[in-house]
Parts: structure tokens; sequence; C-alpha cells
């Protein structure tokens, strides 16, 4: 790493005033200091580094302002960096101003940035409180995620995973499930995004997090809302099911064509599953899924699905589905209390089944990776 006297110039060098070239030189070796663990770590005790390179995001050079971006992506990434780069620095602001810009070319990555520091709850909340400082609040996030075509330079992609971080915290979830605020219901057509993959994961995501305040799940099964065909859609195939079957379901999965396709990214289709397990935590979410008849759906799922740990959040959803109801003063599953013992071996057992399901995985892809003896690659 760099001498002192060393660090000292190149610092002299990361200034709005400094000639373009020597700062370009500079940026462009901060860029490689933060490709790798031990740079970010070596800057994380450089504040000044960081303050520089908030400030450089300002530079009348796109290239600088690029090496700037992709070095604080790089830091972000990081979450021993996450402190200093939100404390130390007026990152958030810089980044929040810049956003609501509709011809800011960089703010996508603006978005990874927020996204990554807003992973954890610490600095979640950080990103959260900023949100209200800058006077922009959640609404106008969801504004701006929800209209197509809001900067034209820019996808604005990640702001679904920030949505999805943002939603560990119970004052973000309290907006998003507003019964006066339509947001949810503004959020729920992206479960089916064709676009990105990003996009879709980050409200389902989002829509997962917010499951988790059960006291919500019967005006979130109600006509109100109408999250189910939202959740099930992205999972349902084009098997035929029985004309019984079709009946008993939502309107919009009845009789769905030879084409539909699942749900391509593993991860989501998880995800999905355990949104809908949530829903069943609640006496009335059951009957309501049961009423809906949403087992044939998760029937010919478990027949498709091919990724252990998919195939084993569909299998405990089954199993509420076809089960018996819990007994009297049990009905609500999050509230049970279990024994810290019995609970200590769940938690043992499901982390053995999710090593092994993972082994299972990479010994399945490994094979599929093989080429045929004899042949060329």
């Amino acid at each position: 790493m760099l001498s002192e006297g060393e660090a000292k110039e190149l610092l002299s060098f990361l200034t709005l005033e400094m000639r373009a070239d020597v700062k370009g030189q500079a940026t462009g070796y901060i860029l490689g200091l933060t490709g790798n663990r031990d740079g970010c770590r070596y800057l994380r005790s450089k504040q000044d580094f960081l303050k520089a390179l908030v400030t450089l995001t300002c530079d009348p050079s796109i290239a600088i302002v690029k090496d700037c971006y992709h070095s604080l992506i790089n830091l972000s990434a990081d979450e021993t960096l996450h402190q200093p780069l939100v404390k130390e620095t007026d990152l958030l602001a810089i980044l929040f101003q810049n956003l609501l810009d509709p011809e800011y070319m960089f703010a996508d990555r603006i978005c990874t940035i927020l996204s990554n520091l807003s992973r954890h709850e610490r600095t979640c909340r950080d990103v959260f409180n900023a949100l209200q400082e800058q006077k922009i609040g959640l609404d106008k996030v969801v504004e701006i995620f929800c209209t197509e075509g809001f900067n034209k330079k820019a996808s604005l992609h990640y702001l679904g995973p920030l949505l999805s971080n943002l939603t560990q915290l119970p004052e973000a979830r309290h907006f998003i499930l507003d019964k006066d605020k339509c947001v949810i219901q503004r959020l729920l057509p992206y479960t089916q995004y064709e676009e990105s993959s990003t996009r879709r994961g980050g409200v389902v995501g989002t829509l997962r997090n917010c499951c988790f305040d059960y006291a919500h799940h019967e005006w979130l099964l109600s006509d109100a809302v109408d999250i189910l065909p939202y959740l099930l859609l992205p999972l349902a195939g084009p098997e035929e099911l029985s004309e019984e079957e079709n009946e008993g379901l939502p309107v919009d999965l009845q009789y769905l064509p030879e084409e539909k396709k699942r749900e391509d990214d593993p991860d989501i289709r998880k995800m999905l599953l355990e949104t809908l397990i949530l829903l069943t935590a609640t006496k009335v979410g059951r009957q309501i899924m049961k009423n809906k008849n949403v087992y044939p759906i998760m029937r010919e799922f478990h027949k498709w699905e091919k990724d252990p740990l998919v195939i084993s959040a569909c299998e405990k959803l089954v199993q509420v589905l076809i089960g018996d109801e819990p007994e009297a003063g049990m009905e609500n599953l999050m509230e049970v209390e279990i024994p810290k013992d019995v609970e200590e071996k769940l938690k043992e057992l499901d982390a053995k089944e999710q090593e092994q399901m993972e082994k299972d995985k990479q010994e399945s892809e490994k094979k599929q990776n093989e080429s045929p003896e004899g042949l060329e690659r």
C-alpha cells in the first residue's frame, strides 16, 4: 500500500481544481485499489479519500465521475465500509439529489450503491433517515420506480432491491402497507416484469418482507389488494388442470395457455414460495389459500421444479395447505412460542438440510457442465 507521503501526494490530486489529466490518473489508481478487498480495507481508514471520491462525482469530466462511481460501487459492496461512507461523507445527500434528476446519466450506479448500502439493517436505517432528511421520502422513490422511462439514460432497476432492503424496517413496511396510499397495488404487477429479473426480484423481496406483518394478511388476500394471483402466476405452468380445479382458482390462473412459462430465476421462485408460506401463518390466510385452490398449482410446480432449495420451500408450503389445522391457541403460527432447546435443534436440522441441498445442487451443476468424453468444446 501507499506510504504516508505517497498517500498525501495522491490526495492532493483528487480535487475539483486539479488538471483533468492528473486527476484522471489519480481516480484511475483509486479505482484499481477498490478492485480488491485489501485495497478497500486500506481506504476504510482514509476518510479523506472517501470524501474526495464523493466530491468528484460532481466533476465536469464524465470519465472522472465514472471512475468515482465505480470506486464507490466497489467500496459499498464491502460491509465494513458502510458506516465510513454514510457517516464521514455527504454521499447519501448527493446520491438522492442526483437520483431525482431525470437527465442524470449515472442514476443506475446510484441505485446500485444505495442497494449495497441498505443491505444490512444498521446502514439501511441511515439510508431511510437520509430519505426523510432530504425531504424526498419513500413515496418519491416508489413514484420514480413505477414511472416507466422516468430517466431516459438509466433503467433504475436496482431501485427494486433498494425497496426490498428498506422494508427490513417497520417504518418502511408501514408505508408500503398503508391502506390509503395504494402503494403495494402499484408494485404488484412487477412480479411479472419481463425486462429485468433485478426489478422483479426486488419487488418480490419487498412483498415477502411486508408479509412478516401478519396483521395485514387478510387485507392483502382480500379483493382490495388481491396479492395471491401476483404470487402464483410466476409459479404456474401450462399443465392442464381438471375443470373443477380450474374453477376453484382465481380467474387470472384459470385455463392458462400452452405457452405459459414459469419464473426462470430460482431465487425469485424461492422468495415467492416464502411469501406464500408467510401468508399461511394465520388461520384466515390458510383458509383463503385453501379456498382459492392453491394446492393444484403447487402440485404441478413441484413436479416441474429441479432446484433442491426451491423444492424444499414448495414442500413446506404444501404441508401447510394439505395438513390439519393447528390445535386451539396455536392458530397463528407466527405467535407460537417454541421451547429454546427445540428451536436450537430445529435450526441445526435446517442448517444441515440447507447444506446438503447446496452440495446436491453443486454436484448436479458440475455434472451438467462436464463435456462428454471425446467431444471438442
